[in-house]
């Protein structure tokens, strides 16, 4: 298992390609992925000094025995759609466990969330989070733009009570993605700017430079990119640090 260091809790905005890297869980949760693909994956993200590469549970093995420590692996649980039992998701995440992955990003069931009923959401968590032990880490994904700022807020406070170490905006399936408000609420709920403790992921549709560094700004301790290399390339592309962008994912 590859050691986790602490998430920051003050967010600054990176200046340069490593520190950028840094925040990157370089990803690829596409059915479609072969053991080849993860490989690549792997090599690629050690390359350009990600923090961890994300794959589906499947792969986790392989993405361990890649990485041989060089990077941290992440897995998913109740991808995409959350729907899944509580106790499968929490089978799901202790299998994971069991093959070396170093962090979990669980789904919880958005239609529950929608429906205000956040002591379930806190209760499918906590399933979780019992099957995950303390020294990996657990996020939780929300699906932001499914939500309402009201829904975003409760179930943000039902990870940190169910004892999450994340929250994050996006399975990367939702067409909206990720966007800056979701992420500044997120942080001010849970995180940092709020004084508390949990780190913010943002993860879906973040697809330049410009919009990776707004999410920091806005409050991202760690960032879901699949495109990574090209993010990073921003950097090589403009002398000086590009003004964030506004756009919303």
């Amino acid at each position: 298992m590859t050691a986790q260091p602490e998430a920051p809790r003050t967010p600054a905005v990176p200046h340069d390609r490593a520190a950028l890297a840094a925040y990157v869980d370089h990803t690829l949760l596409k059915p479609e992925a072969t053991a080849g693909d993860i490989t690549t994956l792997v090599e690629e993200g050690a390359a350009l000094g990600v923090f961890s590469v994300c794959v589906s549970p499947s792969f986790v093995s392989l993405a361990v025995e890649v990485a041989a420590g060089r990077l941290a692996v992440a897995t998913v649980c109740g991808f995409p759609s959350g729907k899944h039992m509580s106790d499968v998701k929490a089978f799901e995440a202790a299998r994971a466990v069991s093959d070396d992955a170093d962090e979990i990003d669980m789904v919880i069931d958005v239609g529950i969330a929608r429906t205000g009923r956040f002591d379930a959401v806190q209760a499918d968590i906590a399933a979780v989070r019992a099957a995950v032990p303390n020294d990996r880490i657990l996020k939780v994904i929300i699906e932001s733009a499914a939500l309402t700022d009201e829904q975003i807020v409760g179930a943000c406070k039902a990870a940190q009570a169910a004892g999450a170490d994340f929250v994050k905006t996006s399975t990367g399936f939702h067409p909206a993605g990720a966007s800056v408000h979701a992420v500044s609420l997120m942080a001010r709920t849970v995180g940092a700017a709020g004084g508390g403790r949990l780190g913010v992921k943002a993860s879906g549709g973040i697809r330049d430079l410009s919009a990776a560094l707004s999410m920091i700004e806005a409050g991202a301790t760690r960032l879901g990119l699949s495109g990574t290399a090209s993010v990073l390339d921003g950097f090589d592309a403009n002398a000086a640090t590009p003004t964030p962008s506004t756009d919303t994912y």
